[in-house]
C-alpha cells in the first residue's frame, strides 16, 4: 500500500503541476455538488414523456442515492484519508470552499459513476451520452485539488458497482408488450373513432399529484387524433361513475366501443363497466403511472387510436374480490395490511430519492407504527404485515413488483409477509435491504386461480387497482371466465 500511495502522489503531483486550464471544469465539479448535476439530469429525463427514460431517471438516482451514502457515510468514515495539499496546484483551479472530509473514496465520483451506470441499465443510448459527462465530473475532483487519483478510481468502481447491484432488487424491465389472450367479443374498427365514447379524468394522479398531460390539450389530442370520437371530460364536482354510465350507453347505441383516459382507478372503472356491458375498451394513458397501459403495449394516445381505428384488440385476465353481493373487480393488483399505505410514502419520497431507496425509507417508516393485520388464508388464521394478489404474475418477486410478462395467465400472484414471526419487522427490513426477501422466512409468494379470505372483522378495508374501498367479512379473489376485450396496437 505505501508504494501504491506514493506513486498516487507522484501522480497527482504532476498533474497539479500542469498549467494547462479546462474551461468549464471548476464550475462542473461545482455543480455536481449534492448530486444536483443529476438531479436536473434526471428530471430532465423524467419530464420527456418517455417511458425508457423515465425508467433511466430513477435508477440512476436510486443507483446515485446508494452510492453516496456508501461513499461518504460509510467508506470515509472508515479509511479518514487527508485530502491532497495544494501548494502546486493553480489558484484558479482551485474551489473558492475546501472540503474538510476524508480524501478517499471521491464522493462526486461515485454519485457520477452510480447515475450514468444506473442510466445506462435502463437505456445505453442515454448512458453514452451522460457517460462522458460523468467521466469529466470525477477528473474534475483531480483538477481542482480535492482527490488523488486513486480516490476518484475507487468511487467511481463503487459507485458503478452499487448501480449494477440494483438489478437484484430492480430487475431490468422489458419493452416488449405482455402476451395477451384472443378477445372475447369483436372490436369493430372504427374510423375516426366513430362509436367510440372516451371518458377523460383530468384528476388522475397520484397523492394530489397533477397528471403529467392537461385535461384540455389532451382532450384536443383525442379530437385530433379521433375527430369523430364522443370525447365526456368529467368536470371537478362531477360523479365519475355516473359519467362512465353514460358513457357505455352511449357506446352500445352507436354498436361502438367506450374508451377511457386518465390514471389506473379510471381505467379500473371504465374496465369494469365495460366487461359488464359487454364491450370492447380503449386505453388512453393519461395517468401517473398508468401500470396497465404499459404492461399491454400501449405508450401514447396515438398507439390507442390507430388500435381503434384499425380493430386490432386482444383479449386479457379482469380478476375480482367477491364478497357474495358484491364484485369489486382489478386489472392490476389487490392488496389487505401495509400495502397501500407503502406505495403511499414509496410515492412521496421516489422523485427525490429514486425508487428503491424511497421503497426502503417509506418500509421502515410504515413498520415503525403499522400493526400486523389477523385474517383467515383458505380458512387458516394468519397474522400477515401485508397480503398482495396481482392479476396474472408480477416481476420482480418480493413487494415491490412492477410489471407483468403476460396479462392473460389465468393466475393470481400472492405474495404475503407474516407478521407473526419473532423479530418479524426487522428480518423484513433485513431481507429486504439485502435482496434476500425471496428466500426470508416471512416471506411467501404463490400462484392461485382461487384464494379465499375469511374473518375480516378486524379488517378496516382492502385495496384493488389503487382505489381503497371497505372490507367485508369475506373475500374470494378469483378471475372470472370471459376476458375483458381491450383494443391494442398489432405486434409484429
Amino acid at each position: 500500500m505505501g508504494a501504491v500511495a506514493e506513486y498516487d502522489r507522484r501522480l497527482f503531483g504532476r498533474l497539479a503541476r500542469s498549467r494547462r486550464a479546462v474551461p468549464g471544469l471548476r464550475r462542473l465539479s461545482r455543480a455536481a455538488d449534492h448530486g444536483v448535476l443529476w438531479a436536473g439530469v434526471a428530471g430532465a429525463l423524467a419530464v420527456s414523456g418517455d417511458r425508457t427514460a423515465r425508467r433511466a431517471a430513477l435508477r440512476g438516482m436510486g443507483a446515485l442515492g446508494l452510492a453516496s451514502a456508501a461513499a461518504n457515510v460509510a467508506a470515509k468514515a472508515a479509511v479518514r484519508r487527508p485530502r491532497p495539499l495544494l501548494d502546486e496546484v493553480p489558484l484558479v483551479r482551485q474551489l473558492l470552499r475546501q472540503p474538510l472530509t476524508s480524501s478517499f473514496p471521491s464522493g462526486h465520483a461515485a454519485s457520477a459513476a452510480a447515475f450514468a451506470t444506473g442510466v445506462a441499465i435502463e437505456s445505453p443510448v442515454l448512458g453514452l451520452l451522460v457517460a462522458p459527462v460523468a467521466a469529466a465530473v470525477a477528473a474534475s475532483r483531480v483538477y481542482v485539488g480535492v482527490h488523488y487519483p486513486s480516490d476518484v478510481l475507487a468511487g467511481a468502481a463503487l459507485g458503478g458497482g452499487l448501480a449494477l447491484l440494483t438489478l437484484r432488487w430492480w430487475p431490468r424491465r422489458s419493452d416488449a408488450p405482455a402476451a395477451v389472450a384472443p378477445p372475447g367479443l369483436a372490436a369493430p374498427a372504427l374510423p375516426g373513432g366513430r362509436g367510440l365514447t372516451v371518458v377523460v379524468n383530468p384528476h388522475s394522479g397520484q397523492n394530489g399529484l397533477p397528471a403529467p398531460v392537461q385535461p384540455e390539450p389532451v382532450a384536443d389530442q383525442l379530437r385530433e387524433l379521433l375527430p369523430e370520437a364522443e370525447i365526456l371530460v368529467a368536470g371537478p364536482e362531477e360523479d365519475l361513475a355516473d359519467l362512465v354510465k353514460r358513457a357505455v350507453e352511449q357506446a352500445r347505441g352507436a354498436g361502438g366501443a367506450l374508451g377511457v383516459c386518465g390514471g389506473d382507478g379510471t381505467v379500473n372503472l371504465a374496465a369494469t363497466a365495460a366487461h359488464r356491458a359487454e364491450l370492447p375498451l380503449a386505453v388512453f394513458p393519461g395517468g401517473t403511472l398508468n401500470h396497465f397501459a404499459a404492461d399491454l403495449g400501449v405508450p401514447d394516445l396515438r398507439a390507442a387510436a390507430e388500435a381503434v381505428e384499425s380493430g386490432s384488440a386482444v383479449g386479457v385476465d379482469l380478476a375480482m374480490a367477491n364478497d357474495g353481493e358484491e364484485r369489486a373487480y382489478f386489472l392490476n393488483t389487490f392488496s389487505i395490511g401495509i400495502y397501500p399505505e407503502l406505495v403511499r410514502v414509496r410515492e412521496r419520497h421516489e422523485k427525490r430519492l429514486g425508487k428503491w431507496p424511497a421503497l426502503a425509507l417509506a418500509l421502515a417508516e410504515v413498520l415503525r407504527s403499522a400493526e400486523p393485520t389477523h385474517l383467515s388464508v383458505s380458512g387458516v388464521p394468519r397474522t400477515l404485515w401485508l397480503l398482495f394478489a396481482g392479476n396474472g404474475r408480477y416481476e420482480p418477486a418480493g413487494f415491490a413488483p412492477t410489471h407483468r410478462g403476460s396479462l392473460a395467465d389465468g393466475r393470481l400472484d400472492i405474495r404475503a409477509v407474516d407478521g407473526s414471526a419473532p423479530f418479524a419487522r426487522t428480518r423484513l427490513l433485513a431481507a429486504f435491504l439485502t435482496g434476500t426477501l425471496g428466500t426470508s422466512r416471512v416471506y411467501r409468494e404463490a400462484r392461485l386461480t382461487t384464494l379465499d379470505l375469511t374473518d375480516l372483522r378486524g379488517v378496516t378495508d382492502f385495496s384493488v387497482d389503487g382505489e381503497v374501498r371497505p372490507a367485508p367479512e369475506r373475500l374470494r379473489l378469483t378471475k372470472p371466465g370471459r376476458p375483458l376485450t381491450v383494443y391494442r396496437p398489432s405486434v409484429e
